[in-house]
């Protein structure tokens, strides 16, 4: 981490009697809980008094285990709460999006308000609707690139175990249990920091991936036997499912997280895809390996982006419609 970038951030957190609004993005993952709840833990630890956690929109349980995540305050739960906090605050510090339309309904209420506005993410191309940007896409996740930060403010013997779980958890579920986007040795090396702490890998792994419900689970068996599609002449498979399909199986928050990594671990598949039906749009989750950039398939097809290797977006199109086009796409494209 620059020294300078370090020395920005400071300017900004002189003021520990300040309001600060830590905001993630809509249908936030565990990199964005994982990162706003380290940050509230570091913040708390260091005597910073009126820290707060606004989310859009609720997510997925397994991620509720995480120190702090009773203070996180829900805009769809608690909208007038959220919006005052936003609205008042003097920073608002914005973690794993790129820019303010990441955010959902929260977007103009985050432009509009007179806060300083911080930007930390590893995403590419972030917007400028920030006063201080730190952005680095060569890292694995939003944590690892805090980690360097609060290490950089504090010293790493500063972080506390409550920073270090959530922090790992970031990096783990961005990384996908470090099946990819983690080939720097010095995420392995803020890892190893983060569990001399007193991190617990294999009890957070468990608290992730292993508290799937009953109905979760028979989902996924649903969409691995009755909703896996392979277009091989694309080196492509995709799963779909309707409103009443996820009905079905009394879909929550999280329950549709990592299906579209078992499509892309078929042979010879390159590129993945799940197309969740919402109620005014189709949810797009691309996965994709080596040199097929989903970040561009996603930001040409629909409506979004992300990373190289790991994508999403939004088709306002019906779901038929919109699984019509991405196979007519698939064939086109020449990966």
């Amino acid at each position: 981490m620059e020294v300078t970038r370090i020395d920005y951030l400071k300017n900004f957190l002189q003021d520990k009697k300040q309001l600060i609004t830590i905001v993630v993005h809509a249908n936030p993952d565990g990199d964005a809980i994982g990162s706003a709840l380290g940050l509230y833990a570091w913040m708390t630890d260091h005597g910073f008094s009126r820290v707060y956690v606004v989310a859009p929109n609720p997510y997925a349980s397994f991620l509720h285990w995480m120190p702090g995540n009773d203070h996180v305050i829900v805009a769809e739960e608690d909208k007038n709460q959220a919006l005052e906090l936003i609205s008042t605050a003097k920073l608002l510090i914005c973690l794993d999006f790129n820019g303010m339309g990441r955010t959902g309904e929260l977007e103009e209420h985050m432009k509009a308000s007179m806060a300083a506005k911080i930007m930390i993410d590893h995403h590419p191309d972030p917007a400028n609707d920030f006063d201080l940007v730190i952005s680095d896409t060569g890292v694995s996740s939003t944590a690892e690139l805090l980690y360097e930060c609060l290490a950089g403010l504090s010293g790493q013997e500063a972080i506390s175990l409550a920073v270090a779980q959530c922090l790992y958890a970031g990096i783990v579920t961005d990384t996908g249990s470090f099946s990819y986007g983690c080939n720097s040795p010095r995420t392995y090396e803020i890892v190893a920091r983060l569990i001399e702490k007193g991190v617990d890998g294999a009890h957070i792994h468990r608290l992730i991936y292993s508290t799937y419900s009953e109905d979760r689970m028979r989902l996924l068996g649903f969409c691995l036997s009755d909703k896996l599609k392979v277009v091989k002449e694309a080196d492509t498979a995709y799963i779909s499912l309707s409103e009443n399909e996820l009905m079905r199986f009394n879909h929550r928050e999280g329950d549709t997280e990592g299906i579209v990594n078992y499509a892309l671990n078929i042979e010879n598949i390159r590129l993945a895809a799940l197309f969740t039906e919402k109620e005014d749009y189709v949810k797009v989750s691309l996965r994709s390996i080596g040199d097929l950039d989903a970040n561009e398939f996603a930001r040409s097809h629909f409506n979004g982006g992300g990373h190289k290797n790991a994508a999403g977006g939004k088709s306002f199109a019906s779901l038929q419609d919109t699984l019509a086009n991405f196979e007519i796409l698939v064939k086109k494209e020449s990966f």
